[in-house]
């Protein structure tokens, strides 16, 4: 039996499990590529996703959806979002009734336009919270100072995995509004692309501090329609994610939107990525709940209709550059 079951063992999910197993607790980590998950085992490394980082050999690393969640008393999804609902699906049968589910995968479903939370609830009537933040695997794996937020709206609850996921390099701080820290997490990939393809395309530091200006203020315009609170967005899962996701080399979401503005095409750079890049496929959930909500996000606009329309990056830039003018604070 283990006390908190890993569910992905991408870079994220790798480097919760050992930072959760150096802490002292009995760790298990569902691995879905059967060949990965018997190097694990062997040689205690994760080479696809998280190289040179040893692995606990405490840790239960294991192929088995079951095995890996029976009787645990919480469930830390890291599955990308558009497969958590079949992996989580396979996994509640074997779940104790009293475990709790933390997810920290940040995205929204397509189609069904729904965040990880809203699914996990749909499928079953546990407890749910959100780790979320400012957060690259490899700084963490690395030990580098980091603060991250977790929503639960249940106190208790919140306090018992503020002090499960501390450490002395792993800050958590605890908020009850899950939505908002879901839709800040989320969206922030869409805005991360449209950075990264301002600096593919050189156009400079300005452009890129009023693209992630402007692309908090299409976050908050959703999140707060959606019934989130508009404070959540000032916050670590907020701005501070935001921040880094659209500065930093690590974000899978940034090199993307990088390599597009470079002239790349989306089929190319996604053959060569090993990691799911969540903002290609939330581009188009939340262009489709702007619609939905009737909310004006252009920047999550034209990051679609590059990625899903193929229009020239460059034109999409003329575009946000060329619309009505207006005051910075509207509506």
């Amino acid at each position: 039996m283990s006390y908190i079951a890993v569910i992905g063992a991408g870079s994220w999910g790798t480097t919760l499990a050992c930072l959760l197993a150096e802490k002292g607790y009995d760790t298990s980590l569902w691995v879905f590529e059967k060949e990965l998950c018997q190097e694990m085992r062997e040689k205690r490394i994760n080479s696809l996703f998280l190289p040179g980082i040893p692995i606990p050999e405490h840790i239960v690393i294991t192929n088995d959806i079951g095995e890996a969640v029976r009787n645990t008393r919480f469930i830390l999804n890291v599955v990308p979002t558009q497969h958590m609902r079949a992996v989580m699906a396979e996994a509640i049968p074997f779940i104790n009734p009293e475990a709790v589910i933390i997810n920290a995968s940040k995205g929204i479903e397509r189609k069904t336009l729904l965040t990880v939370s809203s699914i996990i609830r749909g499928l079953t009537h546990h407890k749910v919270a959100v780790l979320s933040g400012p957060s690259f695997a490899l700084e963490v794996s690395r030990r580098l100072p980091t603060a991250i937020t977790l929503s639960c709206e249940d106190r208790f609850t919140s306090l018992v995995l503020q002090e499960v996921f501390t450490t002395g390099y792993f800050r958590v701080y605890t908020h009850d509004d899950i939505l908002g820290v879901e839709i800040g997490g989320a969206i922030k990939n869409v805005i991360a692309i449209a950075s990264g393809i301002s600096d593919g395309l050189e156009l400079g530091n300005n452009a890129r501090a009023s693209l992630i200006t402007r692309g908090l203020s299409e976050i908050i315009r959703l999140g707060t329609a959606m019934g989130a609170r508009e404070h959540t967005f000032t916050g670590l899962s907020g701005i501070g994610d935001l921040i880094l996701t659209c500065t930093g080399i690590l974000s899978r979401n940034y090199s993307l939107g990088r390599k597009l503005g470079q002239g790349m095409k989306l089929y190319d750079i996604l053959s060569q990525t090993k990691s799911a890049v969540e903002g290609v496929e939330t581009s188009e959930s939340a262009y489709e709940l702007s619609n939905r909500y009737h909310i004006q996000m252009p920047i999550v606009e034209q990051v679609y209709k590059v990625i899903y329309e193929g229009k020239d990056p460059a034109l999409a830039v003329e575009e946000l550059m060329n619309r009505a003018l207006k005051t910075e604070f509207h509506g």
